[in-house]
C-alpha cells in the first residue's frame, strides 16, 4: 500500500478525478444559455444535460465490476482518457447535435471516474480510515455541487463556454500521471458474470423514454408514428430487460428488489427528487440569465443559497440520523418543503428581488437535503446482504435516471409554453415586421436589440414559460409527499446508520457496501484501552492492553523486530522491552537476536482476541447474516485482522498519540 507523500498523491488525484465527474453535472448549467446563442437549438437544450446524466448513471455499475475483474487502476485509467476525449470534443463542437453526442460519449467516462475512486480508497487505503477518506469523497459532491455553477459562469465571463470542457484536459492529464506513477499496488480480483445484456436493454429503455418525452408535443405530435414508435420501442426493451434480468446470474438490478417497498418507496422517491433538482439546476440559470439579465458568473452566485441549504439539510440530518437512528421523519418533512419551493418558484417574475429569489432556493435545496441520503440509508437498512450493493447502485440509477427524465419533461414544457407566448406575441402585431422567432429562441441576446416595450413583452413571455416548468413540477412533487407516508421506519443496523453528506454512487457490489459499512463502524470504535478490556473478557485471556496489542501485532506479522514494533507503538525499545519480556516469559512469543515471533500458544491466543472481536463486528450486522454469506464472512475476518493490532491502536494503548514517527515500510502487511 501507499504511504506518506505517496498516498497523498493517490489520494489527491483520485479527488481531482471524482471532482470532474461530479462538476461536470452541474457545471454546464449556467453556460447552457450562452451556448444555446452561439449553437442554436433551444428546443434540445435540456439534452445537453440529459445525455451525460444517462450514459454516466447507465455505465456505472459496469464500471465498478469490469474494476473487480480486470484491476481498478487500468479501468480507472481508461475512463479518465475517455472522460478527456469526450471533454475535448465537447469544446470543438460546432452544433448542438454534436454536443450531446460528445456529451454522452464524457458521461462514459464520468461514471467510471466516480465508481473507481471510491474503490481505490479500498485499496490504499487501510480499513480503520477508509470511512474517513471515504466521507471526503462524499463531500466531493457537495463542494461540486457549490462550485459547479459558479466556475461554470465565471468560464463564460471571462473565457468562452467551450472552457468549460476545456478545463478538464489539464486537470484529467495531471491525475492520469499521478495516477500512473504513484499508484503501484495491486487491487484485489472478484470475478464477476458481467450483465452486458441486461445494460444495453436498461440504456435502451432509457434513451427511448426520454426520447418520448422529449419530442413528444414539440418535435412530433404525441400521436404521431415517431412518438408512439418510441413508446412501443421502450415497452419492447423493457420486456426484453425483464426478460435478461431473470435470466442473468449477476443482474443489474435484481428483480426480486422490486418485490421489496423500502425499495420501491425510495426508487419512486429518489426519481421525483432527481427530478426536481436536475430540473431546477437547467432552468433556474436561464430565468437569472435572460429574465434578470444577470452575467453567468453572477448567476452562479445567486445558485449558491440552493447549494448551502442542501449542504446544511444534508450534514445536519445525517448528523441526527447516527445520533438517533431515525430516519423517517426527513424525507416526510422534506418532500412537503421540496413542492412548497417549487410553488414558490413558479411565482417568480421579472421584478422579483434578489432576496426573494435567495431565499426560494435556499428553501429549495435545504428541501432535497433533507430526502436525498436517506433514501440510500433507508435500502440499506432493508435488503439482504446479497443485495446490497444492487440495491444502493439502483436506489442511486433511479435518481439520476429521474434527473435525466425532470430534464427532459421541463424542456418540452417550457419549448411549448415559450412557442405559445411568442405566437401570441405575433399574432398581436407587437414584434417587428420580419422578425426571426426562431432566431430569438436559438439566442437570447437577441432582445437586447428590441424597442423595451417588446423587449419586456418577450421577457414575461420567457418568465412565464419558466414558471410554468415549475408548476408543472409541484404535483410530482406532492406524489413523493404521498410516497413518503408509506415508508417503514425499521430500526437501523450499525452499518447503515453512517450517513455520508452527499451519498456517493456505489458499484454495485454488494462487498464493496460491505466493506465501507464495516470500515465505518471499525472507525468509531470504542477508545483502545476500552476495546482492548472488553475483548480480554470475551476471549478470557488476562493481559494488559499493550501487551494485547504487541501479541496480536506479532501474529499478525508473523516476524517483526523489536525497534519496528517499539516504532509502530510510538514508543522506545526501552519503553516496549518490559512489555514484550513478558510475553515471552509467559511462552507467547520468541526473540532470537532481537526478531519477535509467536509461538503456537501466542497465536492461539491472538487468534482468540480476534475472534472476540470480529464476534463483536458480526452482532452489529446480523441482520446481513454473515454467517450464512462467505463472502461477506471473509470481508468481516479480513478487515478485523488487518486493523487488531495497527499503529493507532499501539499509540492509544501506550498513551503515545504519535510522539515518534513510525519508519517509511517497503513492505505490505
Amino acid at each position: 500500500m501507499p504511504r506518506g507523500r505517496e498516498l497523498a498523491v493517490v489520494l489527491g488525484a483520485l479527488m481531482l478525478s471524482m471532482l470532474l465527474a461530479a462538476l461536470d453535472q452541474t457545471i454546464v448549467s449556467t453556460a447552457l444559455p450562452t451556448i444555446v446563442g452561439d449553437l442554436g437549438g433551444l428546443n434540445h437544450l435540456s439534452w445537453v444535460v440529459t445525455a451525460y446524466l444517462l450514459s454516466s448513471t447507465a455505465c456505472t455499475p459496469l464500471w465498478g465490476k469490469l474494476g473487480d475483474q480486470y484491476g481498478r487502476k487500468r479501468l480507472f485509467q481508461a475512463s479518465i482518457v475517455i472522460f478527456l476525449v469526450g471533454s475535448a470534443l465537447c469544446g470543438l463542437s460546432a452544433s448542438m447535435e454534436q454536443l450531446i453526442a460528445f456529451r454522452a460519449i464524457q458521461g462514459v467516462g464520468g461514471g467510471g471516474l466516480m465508481v473507481l475512486a471510491i474503490a481505490i480508497v479500498g485499496d490504499v487505503v487501510p480499513p480503520r480510515d477508509r470511512g474517513r477518506y471515504q466521507g471526503l469523497f462524499g463531500a466531493v459532491f457537495g463542494v461540486s455541487s457549490v462550485c459547479g455553477p459558479l466556475l461554470g459562469g465565471w468560464f463564460v465571463d471571462n473565457l468562452s463556454w467551450h472552457w468549460v470542457f476545456y478545463i478538464n484536459l489539464p486537470v484529467g492529464l495531471l491525475a492520469l500521471v499521478a495516477i500512473a506513477f504513484a499508484l503501484h499496488a495491486p487491487s484485489e480480483r472478484h470475478r464477476h458474470r458481467i450483465d452486458y445484456l441486461g445494460t444495453v436493454l436498461i440504456i435502451g429503455w432509457s434513451v427511448a423514454l426520454v426520447l418520448m418525452t422529449t419530442w413528444g408535443g414539440t418535435q412530433y405530435p404525441w400521436s404521431s408514428p415517431q412518438i408512439i414508435g418510441l413508446g412501443v420501442l421502450a415497452v419492447v426493451l423493457i420486456v426484453a430487460w425483464v426478460w435478461a434480468e431473470h435470466r442473468a446470474s449477476e443482474p443489474i438490478i435484481p428483480l426480486r428488489l422490486f418485490r421489496d417497498r423500502t425499495f420501491n418507496l425510495s426508487s419512486a422517491i429518489g426519481f421525483v427528487i432527481g427530478f426536481a433538482m436536475f430540473g431546477a439546476m437547467v432552468y433556474i440559470p436561464l430565468f437569472l440569465q435572460v429574465v434578470h439579465g444577470v452575467s453567468p458568473t453572477m448567476s452562479g452566485v445567486h445558485l449558491l443559497p440552493m447549494m448551502l441549504g442542501l449542504l446544511v439539510a444534508s450534514i445536519g440530518s445525517g448528523q441526527m440520523i447516527s445520533r438517533t437512528g431515525k430516519y423517517r421523519i426527513y424525507p416526510i418533512v422534506g418532500t412537503p418543503i421540496v413542492a412548497v419551493a417549487l410553488y414558490l418558484l413558479s411565482l417568480l417574475g421579472v421584478g422579483s428581488s434578489t432576496l426573494t429569489m435567495s431565499l426560494r432556493f435556499a428553501l429549495l435545496g435545504f428541501g432535497l437535503g433533507l430526502v436525498m441520503q436517506v433514501l440510500v440509508i433507508a435500502v440499506q437498512n432493508r435488503v439482504a446482504y446479497a443485495d446490497l450493493g444492487a440495491a444502493t447502485s439502483g436506489v442511486t440509477f433511479f435518481r439520476q435516471i429521474g434527473g435525466s427524465f425532470g430534464v427532459a419533461a421541463f424542456g418540452t414544457v417550457f419549448a411549448n409554453r415559450l412557442a405559445d407566448n411568442i405566437g401570441e406575441l405575433a399574432r398581436k402585431g407587437e414584434l417587428p415586421r420580419g422578425f426571426d422567432l426562431t432566431a430569438v429562441q436559438g439566442d437570447p441576446k437577441l432582445m437586447n436589440r428590441l424597442p423595451p416595450n417588446v423587449r419586456d413583452d418577450l421577457l414575461h413571455a420567457y418568465s412565464d414559460a419558466i414558471s410554468t416548468v415549475f408548476l408543472w413540477a409541484v404535483p410530482v412533487a406532492l406524489v413523493a409527499c404521498v410516497l413518503t407516508w408509506f415508508m417503514k421506519e425499521t430500526p437501523l443496523r450499525a452499518g447503515a446508520a453512517s450517513a455520508e453528506t452527499v451519498t456517493a454512487p456505489g458499484d454495485g457490489s454488494s462487498r464493496h457496501e460491505a466493506e465501507r459499512a464495516l470500515s465505518e463502524l471499525i472507525r468509531h470504535d470504542p477508545e483502545a484501552l476500552e476495546l482492548y478490556a472488553r475483548l480480554a473478557q470475551a476471549a478470557g485471556v488476562e493481559m494488559p492492553p499493550a501487551e494485547m496489542w504487541a501479541l496480536c501485532r506479532i501474529a499478525r506479522e508473523r516476524s517483526v523486530s523489536g525497534e519496528e514494533l517499539a516504532a509502530r507503538a510510538g514508543v522506545t525499545v526501552e519503553e516496549g522491552r518490559p512489555h514484550v519480556r513478558r510475553l515471552v516469559d509467559q511462552g507467547l512469543v520468541t526473540s532470537e537476536e532481537g526478531v519477535l515471533a509467536p509461538t503456537a500458544r501466542g497465536r492461539e491466543v491472538a487468534s482468540r482476541l480476534v475472534d472476540a472481536r470480529r464476534a463483536g463486528l458480526a452482532r452489529q450486522i446480523s441482520d446481513w447474516s454473515p454467517d450464512e454469506n462467505p463472502e461477506l464472512a471473509d470481508v468481516l475476518t479480513r478487515l478485523t485482522r488487518a486493523t487488531l493490532g495497527d499503529d493507532a491502536e499501539g499509540r492509544a494503548v501506550h498513551g503515545t498519540g504519535g510522539r515518534h514517527r513510525a519508519p517509511r515500510r517497503h513492505r505490505s502487511h
